[in-house]
């Protein structure tokens, strides 16, 4: 699946950022061996995937052009990677560039979801987020009426996070503050703050 549209493309970054409830919330066997994996072209990583996937090709070509000059000192091919995840594609956990982007200094960053889940994150709790999780730096955008709106139930997560990692100069399409956590991130729970309106 690709993203080809601009209304696809904001359906898609809403996803990114309120697919939360899919979380499992208990602990499960770490991943492990992907960093003994050796590190092959975009095009060669891509091409088991191509039976599943047909024009998964057409896209790490247009996700590469787009990459002439990749930052982060990261190399065309792991750009075109990450810039890959912005635009939909599956598996996630086989990104590896994103090991080599600097994690972000201490940063506040958001997630939220239109379902009240403050009953599955107590205080003092430790809950693994397994999946690739897309958070913003601003708060003020997923309270849009088009995400999670301003009543009913929502829950929005305030992460005080260090290991993100600021994929915006390696999207596809333009995001002024995506921020990814990776995989098999922990928190510690220190709070839940009931603000009304179905809010937590």
């Amino acid at each position: 699946m690709a993203i080809n549209t601009v209304g696809e493309q904001f359906e898609y970054r809403i996803l990114r950022l309120t697919d939360i409830a899919k979380e499992p919330l208990k602990f499960l066997t770490p991943i492990r061996g992907y960093e003994h994996k050796p590190l092959v072209s975009l095009e060669q990583a891509v091409e088991p995937l191509t039976s599943l996937l047909p024009t998964i090709q057409n896209y790490a070509y247009l996700a590469k052009q787009k990459c002439t000059e990749p930052a982060d000192d990261l190399t065309q091919d792991e750009s075109a990677a990450i810039m890959l995840y912005s635009m939909g594609w599956e598996p996630l956990d086989q990104c590896f560039a994103l090991s080599r982007l600097p994690s972000i200094p201490h940063q506040i960053v958001f997630r939220g979801t239109k379902l009240d889940l403050h009953k599955h994150y107590k205080k003092g709790k430790t809950v693994a987020w397994w999946g690739f999780s897309s958070c913003t730096t601003s708060k003020q955008s997923l309270e849009g009426e088009q995400i999670l709106g301003k009543k009913g139930p929502r829950t929005i997560f305030a992460i005080e996070c260090n290991s993100g990692k600021d994929i915006r100069k390696h999207c596809y399409y333009l995001s002024e503050d995506e921020i990814l956590l990776l995989a098999a991130t922990l928190f510690n729970v220190v709070g839940c703050i009931d603000h009304g309106s179905g809010l937590h």
